[in-house]
């Protein structure tokens, strides 16, 4: 009997492998390494509890290049990964890329799109009506107009370029102007030297930081240089130096997303998709989630949804 019993163990270790192996692959790819994607990460998590029968990763991606993503995707490819959701650093040097995925599994864009590729989906930020949010917190902090430096990773990813050109929409025939937009390829050592590089130079009234680690950055070279208050500084996302900013009143406000549902929906939905449903899918193929304007009156509430959503 013992001899049946450990020969049926033994089966059973061998086969729990080949079981692990038969569960679907989804991935969430980051465009960069930062706490926004900690957020997007539960989202995955609450779907992995949800369908234990698949198997979710996030991938973090080190360095913020199309390059970088197209080895990641390659890897996930060999891996015989079913779904993929990625926030497209670089969309128009990455559609071959994608088409490839696209062609081999599910393919969703999150966060950033890649309307050019074969994506089956965008869901994320409308970041043109996010950027005229900014737009109308940028005239609220300069009711007598003045000058606007604007700090991002790159602009080649679609999510910077239209928050910048839906805050141009909004200063459009005011009396604010853009100066600059500074670019630090998603290395925050950069990004605060070219804020202190700002303030050097001087003549600038207003920060707008517009991925979420440049706020902090913006934030942390303001208060060194003593420039609190006199420098008006608006944000993105929900940074918690950005909030405690927000709250002792250094940073006007900042517009936040809701990553946890970019993570969430993106694999709850391609669950649907390779099942066979894509009714959730919209003529337009995107899957708009709303953005929120976290001010001084409403800061502390948010801090405290935070930190429930974060709290493991």
């Amino acid at each position: 009997m013992k001899r049946i019993c450990a020969f049926g163990l033994a089966v059973a270790l061998c086969l729990s492998p080949a079981i692990a192996q038969t569960k679907k692959q989804l991935a969430l790819v980051t465009n960069a390494a930062a706490d926004f994607w900690t957020i997007a990460k539960r989202g995955v998590e609450k779907a992995q509890k949800e369908h234990p029968d698949y198997s979710m990763e996030v991938v973090i991606t080190g360095q913020a290049t199309a390059a970088e993503q197209r080895r990641e995707l390659d890897d996930l490819l060999a891996r015989g990964v079913s779904g993929v959701s990625i926030s497209a650093i670089d969309p128009k040097n990455s559609t071959a890329e994608f088409n490839k995925v696209a062609s081999k599994a599910v393919l969703f864009t999150t966060d950033s799109d890649a309307p050019g590729s074969n994506r089956a989906v965008y869901i994320g930020t409308d970041n043109v009506a996010a950027g005229r949010q900014a737009g109308e917190e940028i005239k609220k902090a300069l009711p007598k107009g003045g000058k606007v430096v604007m700090f991002v990773g790159t602009m080649d990813a679609d999510n910077a370029r239209e928050r910048v050109q839906g805050i141009k929409d909004v200063l459009s025939g005011s009396n604010i102007q853009i100066a600059d937009i500074r670019t630090d390829g998603v290395d925050f050592a950069k990004a605060k030297s070219n804020v202190q590089d700002a303030l050097a130079k001087g003549g600038v009234d207003c920060l707008v930081g517009l991925y979420s680690y440049n706020t902090p950055q913006i934030y942390s070279a303001v208060k060194e240089a003593g420039k609190t208050g006199a420098i008006k500084i608006v944000g993105f996302d929900e940074d918690p130096q950005t909030l405690r900013g927000v709250a002792d009143g250094t940073i006007q406000s900042t517009i936040v997303q809701q990553p946890f549902e970019f993570g969430y929906q993106s694999m709850t939905d391609m669950i649907k998709y390779l099942a066979g449903d894509k009714s959730f899918i919209p003529a337009n193929k995107l899957i708009i989630i709303p953005t929120r304007v976290i001010e001084k009156t409403n800061v502390a509430q948010f801090q405290d949804s935070m930190k429930q959503l974060l709290a493991k």
